[in-house]
């Protein structure tokens, strides 16, 4: 899933049972007009610029790959969440967008490669990281990208995964990957925050 902006897509949570609500919240639903073109600018400097083949992992109801689709490339979206996928579908009806029910860390794509993997607040609640990573890296095509959208939530028991360990973990990937953080752009949170939220993108090739 696209998880919750203070970082509450915890293992263990019914999905299924949030997904109705799941919008309401400022970064998920994008209604806000200043918020979904926040999120659009920043997708359009992530994803290459040419349209393209684009894997959306842990989707959620679709809103980043509204924007994708929106933005010319052919979307796939995975979640394991039946009732996310489900509202995925209805958002981008008659788009060039498939959404399966599936496992983000090994999503169910069969040989089909993309030109960027794109993923928000979903790497840290996964077992295994670096043998995520790698696997996902095994889904681009030459000259992809890795889109990681991730942060680190709360004080007295912070939970994520902080950018500099997230850079470590791609360091044997042999890419070239770069930083951008998101904490001081609060358009894109609908509200100011404090905690380190930041984007990783990764090229090869």
């Amino acid at each position: 899933m696209s998880g919750n902006s203070d970082g509450t897509n915890a293992p263990g949570v019914d999905w299924d049972a949030q997904a109705a609500s799941f919008d309401d919240e400022p970064d998920h639903g994008l209604h806000d007009a200043d918020v979904r073109r926040a999120w659009a600018a920043r997708l359009a400097s992530w994803l290459p610029e040419r349209p393209g083949d684009v894997l959306d992992l842990g989707c959620g109801t679709g809103s980043l790959s509204l924007l994708a689709a929106e933005q010319g490339h052919r979307v796939t979206g995975v979640d394991r969440s039946p009732a996310m996928v489900e509202l995925a579908r209805t958002k981008l009806a008659g788009r060039d967008a498939v959404f399966l029910t599936g496992d983000a860390a090994v999503p169910p794509v069969g040989e089909q490669r993309f030109d960027a993997v794109l993923v928000r607040h979903v790497l840290w609640t996964l077992p295994g990281p670096g043998r995520v990573l790698r696997h996902w890296r095994q889904l681009l095509r030459p000259a992809g990208r890795l889109v990681l959208v991730e942060g680190v939530w709360g004080s007295a028991a912070p939970v994520g995964i902080p950018a500099g360990r997230l850079l470590d973990l791609l360091g044997p990937l042999a890419g070239q990957a770069r930083v951008e953080r998101l904490s001081d752009d609060a358009s894109l949170w609908g509200r100011e925050v404090t905690d380190e939220r930041y984007a990783v993108v990764a090229t090869y090739g």
